[in-house]
């Protein structure tokens, strides 16, 4: 039995693209409050939502790498991305910053900053979130929340910004999770959610935050493909504190 379980679970994985997806659509959470989150960015590719970002500084956001694409524009102040702007603000990237040691989602460093072409104007509806001062171990079922655009349930889309509360998961309990679908995490993740629970993350709008006692912890990055019934394995997150020295210095250069 465990062999022919084997066999289907590499016969699923060769049809899910070698099980991950990437992640950030919010699974039995529910709809933000007006002028809560006022950090979360609307990451576009042609002005239409591509993925989650969130404001650290004046003029960087901070995504996942793999959100990288041409024509890139964030949206700042809103809380549904379908109504138009209307007090929210468009910002061009002028650059786009990824880790050396990026390749792909499954080799890790999946994290972006964003330069924007102007300060951002921070008010009731725009401000920044604090970031982890050092590098530190997210201990296991730590509250925290995500929250992003787009997925309530595997194929449902909605418009407005939607939160869900999550337990961070041991990262070694999560790395057994995902080495019974023949997939080695990557360094410097963290997990939360989509694990003995029916909370969590799914594909389409991945790069929204991990936000744990008031500071943004993790990016989001991948799932179970196209996989939306949870429980499942865990969500898995780029671990922003370890890339702390990487971000003060594009910071501090205003440049890659």
């Amino acid at each position: 039995m465990h062999t022919m379980n084997k066999l289907l679970l590499t016969v699923l994985l060769t049809y899910l693209g070698h099980s991950v997806a990437f992640g950030g659509q919010i699974i039995n959470g529910k709809k933000a409050k007006r002028n809560s989150l006022q950090y979360m960015a609307s990451v576009q590719n042609d002005e239409k939502h591509n993925c989650g970002g969130f404001l650290i500084t004046p003029d960087f956001v901070l995504t996942a790498a793999h959100c990288n694409t041409s024509n890139l524009s964030v949206v700042l102040g809103t809380h549904n991305i379908k109504k138009g702007l209307g007090k929210a603000v468009r910002y061009n990237v002028e650059r786009t910053c990824k880790p050396n040691s990026y390749e792909n989602v499954k080799d890790g460093s999946d994290i972006m900053l964003l330069k924007l072409s102007r300060e951002a104007k921070l008010s009731k509806s725009v401000n920044k979130v604090r970031l982890p001062t050092k590098d530190k171990v997210l201990k296991p079922k730590t509250k925290c929340l995500a929250a992003g655009w787009g997925l309530t349930k595997t194929g449902a889309i909605v418009d407005d910004l939607q939160v869900v509360d999550l337990e961070a998961i041991d990262l070694k309990v999560c790395q057994k999770q995902w080495d019974h679908v023949d997939l080695k995490l990557p360094p410097n993740v963290i997990c939360a959610g989509g694990y003995m629970t029916d909370k969590g993350t799914c594909q389409g709008d991945s790069g929204g935050p991990l936000v744990c006692n008031g500071e943004a912890v993790g990016i989001v990055s991948f799932n179970m493909k196209r996989n939306c019934a949870y429980p499942n394995v865990p969500n898995v997150y780029t671990q922003i504190s370890k890339y702390l020295p990487w971000i003060k210095k594009v910071i501090n250069k205003q440049s890659c």
